[in-house]
């Protein structure tokens, strides 16, 4: 049996076809990157009609990609949530409708437990169950304890802002660029990370709860100090540190309470500094670090696949009445 799933929580119309192994026959994103940077970040309604256009050149892609045709798939995966309201009914509406058409099994996969589970689609080594997750991308920043394919509870969140967010918002205001994640990276590896000494916003809070919103304000503020003459390198390094330094340790910390063995997954996973200090805390605290290979980090239909079919297998279908959702339905344990 092969697994379709499709993607379209925000900018990424996404399909993959996966089979029951979970090896990748096909992975095909559409980003629509070239899009929005012109408004410095996603336009919901724009994000939407872009999705309505490439969606089904995006999974006819996939398929062929693949080499499969529609009576190849014996299971249709769609996201349904959190994300854009307008992006995800494009996809979950498409998906839902070419099943009911074929008479093929619908799931509708929570994007974020899709992430958590993106590690297991890369090369072994792969984590056991249950491992501590940080997840970080532009809409979301947590930590989780993830006991089986199915069973994850939250640790941490953030109270304001997402760790994506701040990267795209600072690097608005250093005049970069969107996305802001790759154009800092790229900068701050020219730049001092000790140059600027911005704040650990929660670093020292017991808890596993992030804030970035002051890290922004710092930045802000720090910029109008200098006039906005500021050394762009160093800049964007010892902003990029302090991000790091909070996210990965809070994650160490959680993993070494929560089982020894800790997974960073979604967009900003694949910034180079984040992986090396978490690579970095991880020897020195004992922990075994597991990190999807980049093509996973970001928003992709291999990993609505993946979860889709362990969903599948776990809970059957999902009733037709299920709609899609916005927010996170995560609770704090």
């Amino acid at each position: 049996m092969l697994i379709l799933g499709i993607e379209s929580s925000c900018d990424e119309t996404a399909a993959a076809v996966l089979d029951e192994k979970g090896t990748i026959r096909a992975n095909v994103v559409n980003s629509q990157i070239a899009v929005h940077e012109k408004f410095g970040g996603v336009v919901p309604e724009i994000a939407s009609r872009h999705h309505l256009k490439n969606i089904l050149p995006v999974v006819n892609r996939s398929l062929a990609d693949a080499g499969a045709g529609l009576g190849d798939i014996g299971l249709v995966a769609a996201t349904r949530g959190p994300g854009l309201v307008g992006a995800l009914l494009v996809g979950y509406s498409f998906a839902r409708a070419l099943a009911f058409g074929r008479n093929i099994p619908f799931v509708g996969v929570d994007h974020l437990k899709a992430h958590l589970l993106s590690v297991f689609l890369g090369p072994e080594p792969h984590p056991r169950f249950p491992f501590t997750a940080l997840l970080v991308s532009g809409g979301h920043t947590a930590l989780f304890l993830v006991r089986s394919p199915v069973e994850s509870s939250l640790l941490g969140t953030t109270v304001d802002d997402a760790a994506g967010e701040a990267f795209d918002k600072v690097a608005k205001i250093l005049g970069l660029g969107y996305p802001g994640g790759p154009v800092i990276s790229r900068e701050a590896e020219k730049g001092d990370p000790a140059a600027i000494a911005f704040p650990r916003p929660l670093a020292d809070s017991g808890d596993f709860n992030f804030s970035f919103s002051g890290l922004k304000t710092a930045v802000i503020t720090e910029f109008g100090k200098m006039g906005g003459k500021v050394n762009r390198a160093d800049f964007c390094a010892s902003f990029q540190e302090a991000v790091a330094d909070v996210l990965s340790a809070k994650a160490v910390r959680a993993a070494g309470e929560h089982g020894g063995r800790l997974v960073a997954a979604g967009g900003v996973a694949a910034n180079p500094r984040l992986r090396e200090k978490l690579a970095q805390e991880c020897f020195h605290a004992g922990i075994e670090l597991f990190l999807p290979p980049l093509s996973l980090c970001t928003d992709n239909g291999a990993m609505i696949a993946h979860a889709g079919l362990h969903l599948f297998r776990t809970e059957g279908e999902t009733p037709p009445d299920a709609d899609v959702y916005s927010r996170s339905s995560f609770k704090a344990d």
